[in-house]
């Protein structure tokens, strides 16, 4: 083993790593896109710094579950010295889930809006259940509110009854490049945050595990999701400097 090691180390100059997790295997043209899409939003929106980056409300849509374990670090615990280890036995993720839509903007939460009697985001469900109520909420003080609405491809968010009920709204659409969860304010932030919260706790259904995270996502402060919105153009600008690739721990 030793003579091993020495070859593969110091004559052959390999090491053996961990595969990095990626969302998709980009192609060449995708690469492209996402650095096409970083690149006009960083110049329509001045890196972050426009007042117009307060109009954008971007949404999407996560499982919710009445029960995901902790995280390995989330239950660590302080042992004094010749303490026995503590274990924990492994539980798996329940069954038992509920899809929620949630928007967010510069300025905090907007709105969380759960499936009711159905399992995934229709047109039809996205244009008279979701999206008026995130209209209403946004021009709840100011009718003539202007919204830049971000959201991914899902088929239910490209609909031409979708597009229709936008141009209706008078609310623009903000386009978002394929398979880029990494551009993504949702994705990336708020719901990992807000599941990390809810983690190791037990819910009787998936009913209050959505009470329970729409309680949590309203303790975001404003602060914090000012640091999202600007961290969001940073990221732009690491997809560029990555070339469209992804760039999570690299």
């Amino acid at each position: 083993m030793t003579a091993i090691q020495t070859i593969l180390h110091e004559e052959l100059g390999v090491k053996k790593l961990v595969s990095r997790w990626v969302p998709h295997r980009l192609t060449e043209e995708q690469k492209s896109a996402r650095v096409n899409w970083c690149r006009s939003a960083l110049q329509r929106f001045n890196g972050g710094s426009s007042n117009a980056v307060y109009n954008i409300v971007s949404g999407d849509e996560s499982w919710i579950y009445s029960y995901e374990p902790e995280r390995k670090h989330q239950s660590a615990v302080w042992v004094f010295e010749g303490e026995v280890k503590p274990t924990k036995v492994i539980r798996s993720r329940s069954v038992s889930k509920k899809m929620v839509a949630s928007f967010v903007s510069k300025t905090g939460h907007v709105a969380t809006i759960p499936l009711q009697e159905q399992r995934t985001v229709t047109a039809d469900w996205y244009t008279t259940v979701c999206l008026p109520e995130v209209v209403r909420e946004l021009r709840k003080t100011n009718p003539n509110r202007r919204i830049i609405l971000h959201h991914d491809n899902a088929s239910s968010h490209t609909a031409r009854k979708t597009r229709t009920f936008l141009n209706m709204e008078n609310v623009e659409l903000m386009d978002h490049p394929p398979y880029s969860p990494d551009l993504s304010p949702n994705d990336y932030f708020t719901f990992p945050r807000i599941k990390d919260m809810l983690r190791g706790q037990r819910f009787s259904g998936p009913e209050e595990a959505v009470e329970a995270y729409k309680s949590a996502v309203l303790t975001v402060s404003t602060s914090d999701s000012n640091y999202c919105f600007n961290d969001w153009f940073n990221r732009m600008k690491k997809c560029i400097e990555c070339h469209g690739d992804y760039f999570e721990k690299q």
